[in-house]
This record gives structure tokens, C-alpha cells and sequence, in this order.
């Protein structure tokens, strides 16, 4: 087994088997099924909202800033502080909290879906292996009675229980989960619209100072900040449902 890291800071540097472990999982080589879904982003396409890649800047910086993006990653950092003292009440609160946030029923199957296939590569490929706190709770989640059923699991908690039980830092993870959801944006974008490869890497390079930002401000942040108003995004997955011609599940 490879070597894992202890606890660490939340603002501490990745490195070694860790950051190994935490490319290989935002990877979009990684079996969660992300291309499948765009997060409402074809509706946008279809209605003539999402054109170009000005347009593409300004939907993706406000799904960040005021929708999916800010709510999952302060769900993800509280989830691994939970899951680093193995508060499994607490876990599982969030858990729950994670799943009653979903404004559609594609959006619940695009948490869900890619949640539940993270955990099943875990526990296939990448299983945690020191004896933490974490790594029991992980343990209790996915194994026994008392394991989280399929469809219970979010893409956000999924992620917060396997980097606590291997780990990782908070800050890094969420710096990287913001940027693995604002690519996959990027690339659901560069299909529906279409746009170039290299306009694509604009809008992700231009997309950087929110992902520091919001990552940065997780940390600090209360529960109590969760929620949005991307009203756009949201109404945008819930017209998708009825789309006539669709690339994405979302």
C-alpha cells in the first residue's frame, strides 16, 4: 500500500502520495461520469444565453460565486473537518443537508450519480489504509448496515470523507474541486456552444481567481453562509428535463 499522509493544516501543501492521490481523483480520467453533465449549461446553449466565451465567463464565474460551486465547497470543507474528528452525526447531517440543496432532479441524479461512483473507485482502488478517526468513520460509510445506501452519497461528501481519510489537506482539495467543476463547465461548453480548445482554456485560466478566492473563503466561512441565488443555472437544469435534443443527463 502506498504510503498516505497524517493529518494535516488545512492550508498546508500537498505533496508526495497525496498529491498523487488527489490529481489521479480530479482527473477527468477518474470514473465519476463528469462529462455526462452540464449542469443545466445546455439549456443555456439551446435559449441563446451561453454563445460564446464572454458568455461562458460570466454563466461559469456566477455558478461559482453564487450557485454549486461556493455551496459544495463549504459543504466539502465542513465535511472534512467532520470527518477528521470522526463526528459521524455531523457527517451525516451534512450529508443530508447536501442532498435537500439540489434544485432539480437532474441536478440530485448529477450529485448523486458521480457521488456514489467516487466512493465505489475508493474503496476499489484507492482505499485508505492509516488508522485514523477519518479513516473509521470512512469505514463506517462505506461497509455494513450502517453504510450510506446508493443515491444517498453527494459528489462533495463523497470527496470530504476520502480526503479526510487519507489525509489531505482542506484547502488544496477545495482549490481542486473548484477547478475539476469549473473544467468540467469549460468542457461541457466547448461541446454544446462550440468553441475552440484554446478559447476553452481562457475562460478555466480566467476562471483562476475565483477558484483561489472561493476555496480560500471556505475555509474561514460558517456553515451558516451556505445557499445562492443562481437562479439562472437552476431554473436552466430544470428546463433541460423537457430539452428535445440532449448531449448531457444534465
Amino acid at each position: 500500500m502506498t504510503a498516505q499522509l497524517r493529518m494535516a493544516p488545512e492550508t498546508a501543501a500537498v505533496a508526495g502520495a497525496g498529491l498523487h492521490a488527489l490529481l489521479a481523483w480530479m482527473s477527468p480520467s477518474f470514473p465519476v461520469g463528469a462529462y455526462t453533465y452540464s449542469h443545466g449549461l445546455e439549456w443555456a446553449v439551446e435559449d441563446g444565453t451561453l454563445r460564446d466565451a464572454a458568455t461562458l465567463q460570466a454563466w461559469a464565474a456566477g455558478v461559482l460565486r453564487h450557485g454549486a460551486g461556493w455551496s459544495d465547497t463549504l459543504l466539502l470543507v465542513h465535511g472534512m473537518r467532520a470527518a477528521t474528528f470522526g463526528d459521524e452525526a455531523a457527517f451525516r447531517e451534512l450529508l443530508d443537508l447536501s442532498l435537500a440543496l439540489q434544485p432539480s432532479s437532474e441536478r440530485r441524479l448529477e450529485a448523486t450519480a458521480q457521488g456514489d461512483a467516487f466512493i465505489a473507485a475508493i474503496v476499489g482502488a484507492w482505499p485508505p489504509s492509516a488508522d485514523t478517526a477519518a479513516t473509521r468513520l470512512f469505514a463506517r460509510l462505506t461497509r455494513g448496515e450502517a453504510a450510506v445506501a446508493r443515491g444517498g452519497w453527494t459528489y462533495a461528501l463523497a470527496l470530504a470523507a476520502s480526503a479526510a481519510a487519507w489525509g489531505l489537506p482542506a484547502g488544496p482539495v477545495a482549490t481542486a474541486f473548484l477547478h475539476a467543476f469549473a473544467a468540467n463547465l469549460v468542457s461541457a461548453a466547448v461541446r454544446a456552444v462550440p468553441l475552440g480548445q484554446t478559447d476553452g482554456q481562457r475562460v478555466v485560466n480566467g476562471l483562476g481567481p475565483d477558484v483561489v478566492a472561493l476555496s480560500a473563503a471556505a475555509l474561514e466561512a460558517p456553515l451558516d453562509e451556505i445557499g445562492g441565488c443562481a437562479f439562472a443555472a437552476d431554473i436552466a437544469s430544470m428546463k433541460h428535463e423537457t430539452q428535445y435534443t440532449r448531449l448531457f443527463r444534465s
